[in-house]
């Protein structure tokens, strides 16, 4: 076989790794040519890109998008808006990609590579870990964080059911609370852009902590991201009596809904209408046919509340020398 390691850029690479995201089961939305190319414009600025594939001929078996600090190697990406990260490699080609990975960068002078937001069915921890192993490198991985995610069933009262008796009755609670205190729609707004608007407005009104979260340059990435990965997004408003009380910014990409944020009006708190934008959420993606509905990292406690089982997520660190 003939491998090799390319050096590429977002425009040379981005058909080919497009296509390998819709082959590999471990594929994010956060590894898209799209979403890390909007990263990259909005975050890289005084980094260095490493943005590579390997190729058998001029076929390409995976894509490393990585970053370089000196002599270190990273994922492109943060974990603070890339939830997930990983490697893109064709299935049943894993051996030939990272051993032909591993070979080229330590050639090239690259010492360790740093590996952070790793799903335990990534690329890293079911192929690359092993085979550094056997290579005889120095590799440890330690759980880091949680994600929660919910496989969904066909109906909605399969879902319910699958909740503790408290957690359903609560549910159905709250519910008929929120729809005592007008007509309640739920829906995707036509106009992303004034859901946009709505959402950044009502974000930084939540909590301090999320007002700071969302600078102008956290706010031009989520505008850029929105109208990148505009066919996978949705922007869920909850209105009572037509008045916009919450939003829901979540994306379906690939039979799963990532629930990527949220926000409320405060004034309507004591209806629970965070939460039950969330609860609406579900439903929409159950009735839509989803396999699995994504809360995304963090252990908030409405994410197990509303059926949601913890997935651990590990930093990876291989010495490479």
């Amino acid at each position: 076989m003939n491998y090799s390691l390319t050096r590429e850029t977002f425009v040379s690479l981005a058909p080919a790794w497009s296509e390998l995201c819709l082959r590999t089961t471990a594929d994010s939305l956060f590894v898209t040519p799209r979403w890390l190319d909007i990263w990259w414009q909005q975050f890289g600025k005084g980094r260095e890109w490493y943005l590579c594939a390997v190729r058998d001929g001029d076929a390409v078996i995976g894509v490393a998008p990585l970053l370089l600090k000196g002599n270190r190697a990273s994922f492109m990406g943060s974990p603070d808006v890339c939830d997930y990260l990983d490697f893109v490699v064709a299935p049943e080609r894993e051996a030939d990609f990272f051993n032909t990975l591993l070979t080229s960068l330590a050639e090239s002078g690259i010492v360790s590579l740093d590996l952070l937001s790793l799903r335990p069915d990534s690329t890293v921890l079911t192929s690359l870990a092993g085979i550094a192993r056997e290579r005889g490198l120095a590799i440890s991985c330690e759980p880091h964080d949680v994600s929660l995610e919910l496989d969904l069933p066909a109906t909605w009262d399969e879902y319910l059911e699958m909740l503790s008796a408290k957690q359903r009755h609560e549910v159905r609670r709250k519910l008929r609370r929120l729809r005592e205190a007008g007509e309640i729609d739920y829906d995707v707004e036509e106009d992303p852009r004034e859901s946009m608007e709505f959402f950044l407005r009502l974000f930084r009104a939540n909590r301090e902590d999320k007002a700071a979260f969302m600078t102008a340059q956290m706010e031009s990435f989520f505008r850029s991201i929105a109208e990148a990965m505009a066919d996978v997004l949705r922007l869920e408003v909850l209105k009572i009596d037509t008045l916009p009380v919450a939003v829901v910014m979540c994306f379906d990409y690939r039979d799963v809904v990532y629930l990527y944020n949220s926000a409320y009006n405060p004034r309507y708190a004591s209806l629970s209408v965070g939460v039950l934008s969330k609860v609406f959420c579900i439903q929409n993606s159950i009735q839509r046919g989803r396999k699995r509905f994504d809360f995304l990292k963090g252990a908030e406690v409405y994410k197990y509340r509303l059926g949601g089982k913890e997935i651990p997520l590990y930093d990876c660190r291989i010495a490479l020398c």
